[in-house]
């Protein structure tokens, strides 16, 4: 709302200024449009009843507001009152017009969130150099506003576009899954935070079967295809934030699973590789036939203060290396 009160007026004019007179008496409001008629750049609207003047006030956004205190209907500190309730008006500056130059009054409105207070009518110097204070003021915040309203969406989109350079740097181009590279950083993270809290932490190791043979008979775009088949399998099997997976290399993946337990993670190896050999993917090996399976080692371990991450990766790899010996399409643990 508050840009189109710029664009209301000459914003690049800093004595530029939008006036709403709230008076119950038109001989006022004609007294104080003839005062402001010869001044340039300011914009003049009356409003004679008190209970229009919050919509009118939203309507043409003036930049300051000229606000008679006694008047049939609506007492005029309530109605400043109401002004600064609005999330539109609250903070459009507000002249009191009174009759009198009364103390408590005085108090009463600047206590209800006047800006400033006048006996009406005010010397015609007077009136135009605090209605020009104050819309200079005002303009002044709104376009403080808006600096910070466009910084704020400016950071957002930096941090925006960080995030997706980072989620770029940090995953695979094929598969979506995170790379190798992401891959050892969080592993040793995780690593670090079990060495701390003395957690189990399990990792499985996944190798498709026979993939030289599959992309030598249905060619590399299969290929592509069956591995990011494979590893939509392997995202759908992680039920925690803190499961990564990953691929560790050519038809190799590797699933990261902080705090998890031997029998926790065996049986999460096993329901994944039933997943995936129930995707039905046609393969020609081991037999015409067949189809697309994976083989998996799995270790635990607790891992000890001074151990590094590469005993994990060994043990997981053993587990495989004996997988695929025994005539893959299991899961061993190293």
């Amino acid at each position: 709302m508050q840009d189109l009160r710029l664009d209301k007026i000459n914003a690049t004019d800093e004595n530029a200024a939008m006036v709403l007179l709230v008076d119950d008496q038109a001989m006022i409001g004609e007294a104080v449009r003839r005062g402001l008629a010869n001044e340039e750049n300011i914009d003049f609207h009356f409003c004679a009843d008190p209970r229009q003047a919050i919509a009118l006030a939203i309507n043409i956004k003036p930049t300051v507001i000229l606000q008679d205190l006694v008047m049939p209907g609506l007492d005029g500190l309530t109605l400043v009152r109401e002004y600064r309730n609005n999330p539109v008006t609250r903070d459009i500056p507000i002249i009191v017009l009174s009759t009198k130059e009364d103390p408590l009054i005085k108090s009463a409105a600047f206590a209800a969130g006047a800006n400033d207070y006048l006996v009406k009518l005010p010397d015609n110097i007077e009136l135009v150099a605090r209605i020009r204070y104050h819309s200079r003021s005002y303009m002044t915040l709104l376009q403080r506003d808006e600096a910070y309203r466009a910084l704020r969406v400016s950071q957002q989109q930096l941090l925006d576009t960080n995030l997706v350079l980072q989620r770029l740097m940090n995953s695979d181009g094929l598969t979506g899954l995170s790379n190798r590279r992401h891959f050892d950083e969080y592993l040793e993270l995780e690593w670090r935070r079990a060495i701390r809290e003395q957690t189990q932490m399990s990792l499985m190791m996944i190798d498709v079967d026979y993939f030289k043979a599959y992309n030598d008979n249905f060619g590399h775009l299969e290929g592509d295809e069956a591995l990011r088949e494979v590893a939509k399998a392997i995202r759908s099997s992680c039920s925690r934030p803190s499961d990564l997976p990953a691929r560790y290399g050519g038809e190799e993946f590797a699933l990261v699973l902080p705090n998890t337990s031997p029998g926790g993670a065996r049986l999460l190896a096993e329901k994944l590789r039933q997943t995936i050999a129930g995707m039905n993917i046609a393969h020609i090996a081991p037999k015409e036939g067949s189809s697309l399976t994976v083989s998996i080692g799995l270790a635990t371990l607790v891992p000890a203060v001074g151990s590094h991450s590469r005993q994990l990766i060994q043990r997981a790899d053993e587990g495989l290396y004996a997988a695929k010996h025994n005539g893959r399409n299991q899961v061993v643990v190293g």
